[in-house]
């Protein structure tokens, strides 16, 4: 049966395939990224699933534009529900150890912004238009990072581990909360992927991740809420 998506960073790399897939697979998206005119890859998408595809505009650093952004949502609903929320969206501001140059305060605060409050804003505005207590429960994928794990603490890029860190911390927080309402939460390590964030040499290609993360948000039920695992169902350490 078709499912109602909605997909923040959707505008390139792991969102864009994962839109374009779960659209292959006969669901219905709603693509969240800042500049929706921008987006020409999306925007093709859209022209080619007229009616299948949403396209909104959210900056999820901007807590007042997740909000509006929400608002037009349940308006394009119309009394649907979302059946999975993506929190994808995210950024790398430098990769070296404390003395890279690209850890300037503009730098972190977009990280910690993005990549943490961000979760948390999608999370509190958009959870309102999801079901409770469905058949198949309704499902929040915070797209996190091994990097974020405490237990595979490294020295490359650690204003990204810490937020992704806090992502995977805020997934068990509203595993918790959001238990009560049947609605599970999962957060999942994309793996290294051939984007502009991953670089060309790394393992896996968009195509494969994003695959696998569909699958994961497809088996992701009650029993496994709370997990943090690879999109090929690898646990990970905390």
């Amino acid at each position: 049966m078709p499912q109602h998506i909605l997909i923040t960073g959707a505008n390139r790399g792991i969102g864009l395939e994962m839109t374009r897939q779960a659209l292959a697979r006969g669901d219905m998206v709603i693509a969240a990224c800042r500049q929706p005119d921008a987006a020409s890859d999306l925007q093709t998408l859209a022209t080619a699933q007229a009616g299948q595809l949403q396209i909104i505009a959210m900056d999820v650093r901007d807590e007042d534009a997740v909000k509006a952004a929400a608002a037009q949502t349940d308006s394009l609903l119309d009394d649907q529900k979302i059946d999975i929320l993506v929190c994808n969206a995210g950024t790398l501001n430098a990769r070296g150890g404390l003395t890279d140059a690209g850890h300037t305060p503009d730098n972190i605060q977009d990280s910690l912004l993005t990549n943490i409050a961000g979760v948390f804003y999608t999370a509190r505005h958009f959870t309102a238009m999801m079901p409770d207590h469905a058949p198949k429960p309704a499902r929040v994928a915070v797209i996190s990072s091994q990097m974020g794990s405490s237990t595979r603490s490294g020295t490359m890029a650690p204003i990204y581990r810490a937020t992704k860190a806090a992502a995977t911390n805020l997934a068990r927080s509203m595993a918790l909360e959001l238990a009560p309402r049947g609605i599970a939460v999962g957060a999942y390590h994309p793996g290294w992927v051939q984007t502009d964030m991953g670089g060309a040499d790394a393992a896996i290609t968009v195509e494969v991740s994003a695959a696998g993360l569909l699958q994961r948000f497809d088996a992701l039920d009650m029993t496994t809420s709370g997990l943090f695992e690879t999109y090929a169902g690898e646990p990970l350490p905390f």
